[in-house]
């Protein structure tokens, strides 16, 4: 669907989970549809990791699941990826390496902000795919009752601890260009952002996938031309935006704010909950998501099974998988809550 112009919300200075202060920070969105009298008819659908309010948008439209005739769509921009406040656009003195720690904890806190100022009295379903499945999962036990209904899609509450080595070796890929110079370069790491794509390229797919050649259903006649558009994808984004995105994601984890009890910080949740892992996802794994269901009271654990891996949840990229998430977000904003 054509994008909704972006928006931005002022927020002033925002103290942050970590210490510390994000200064003029700013919070990008796009929304879709109009808010009804009671403002309870709003679907939060926070972006991914290299997405942006247009690729979230791909999921949006008439007739759809997410139809804005009915609903009224807010996808707020993550912070990090270059729309919302990142170290590629931030207040003086935060720029580059100086850009502060942020947690989905704070990208919550502020989209909830956000969506105070716009009138929402309660939200009626919290979904995201990898990335924002951290923040839907953040929203559902930051705001017990006001968020209605859960659908986190290929993502998790926490980083688990294989996932988080992932990311070490993609932040470590990027980091040893010599050009990347601590975060202080003057031309982009162009070596570093190829290796970056190269490496993360192994992970977002399955072993089936790559064992039975399924590079070649999207246009690529070998596993070289696939790597080779990783690199190009990632030589697009500024590198330090990258490694602070990858921050917050290996930090996620609701349970700090409970002592490290993650049964504590998910009994905090209300919301009717369907969870969506993708049944060969490399990052956020089906056993992860089922030992993470098991602790939301009347939780549904629904597999999308899929070669493509994590990448089977990706808004509106594989046509059986997606038809699949829209079943269930149709049956699950149908449902009472």
């Amino acid at each position: 669907m054509e994008t909704s112009p972006t928006a931005e919300y002022l927020l002033g200075d925002v103290l942050l989970l970590e210490g510390g202060v994000l200064e003029d920070a700013r919070l990008a969105y796009a929304t879709w549809g109009t808010l009804n009298a009671a403002g309870d008819n709003c679907i939060v659908f926070p972006t991914y990791y290299t997405g942006n309010h247009d690729s979230n948008a791909r999921l949006i439209g008439p007739g759809r699941a997410l139809d804005p005739a009915r609903w009224f769509i807010v996808v707020p921009n993550l912070f990090g990826n270059g729309l919302s406040s990142s170290p590629s656009r931030a207040a003086p003195g935060q720029t580059g390496p100086d850009f502060p720690r942020i947690t989905v904890q704070d990208n919550v806190r502020c989209q909830y902000a956000l969506l105070q100022q716009l009138g929402v009295r309660r939200v009626a379903l919290a979904l995201g795919w990898s990335m924002g499945a951290l923040q839907a999962y953040q929203w559902a036990i930051s705001h017990g009752d006001y968020v209605a209904r859960l659908l986190p899609i290929c993502g998790a509450a926490r980083c688990a601890p294989h996932n988080r080595v992932f990311i070490e070796g993609v932040s470590a890929a990027l980091r040893a260009d010599q050009a990347f110079a601590e975060g202080r370069y003057s031309t982009p790491p162009r070596a570093g952002l190829k290796a970056f794509g190269r490496v993360y390229a192994g992970w977002a797919y399955s072993q089936t996938f790559f064992r039975e050649g399924l590079y070649r259903t999207l246009g690529y006649p070998d596993i070289e031309s696939f790597l080779i558009a990783w690199e190009d994808e990632h030589l697009v984004w500024d590198a330090n935006d990258l490694l602070a995105k990858l921050w917050t994601w290996a930090h996620a984890d609701p349970a700090r704010e409970f002592g490290g009890d993650l049964a504590a910080a998910m009994a905090r949740i209300s919301a009717r909950t369907i969870v969506m892992p993708g049944s060969q996802d490399l990052y956020f794994t089906l056993e992860d998501n089922r030992a993470e269901a098991a602790l939301v009271r009347g939780a549904e654990l629904r597999p999308i099974h899929s070669p493509y891996g994590h990448c089977a949840g990706a808004p509106n990229r594989f046509p059986r998988e997606t038809a699949f998430i829209e079943h269930t977000i149709r049956e699950l904003l149908a449902t009472p809550a």
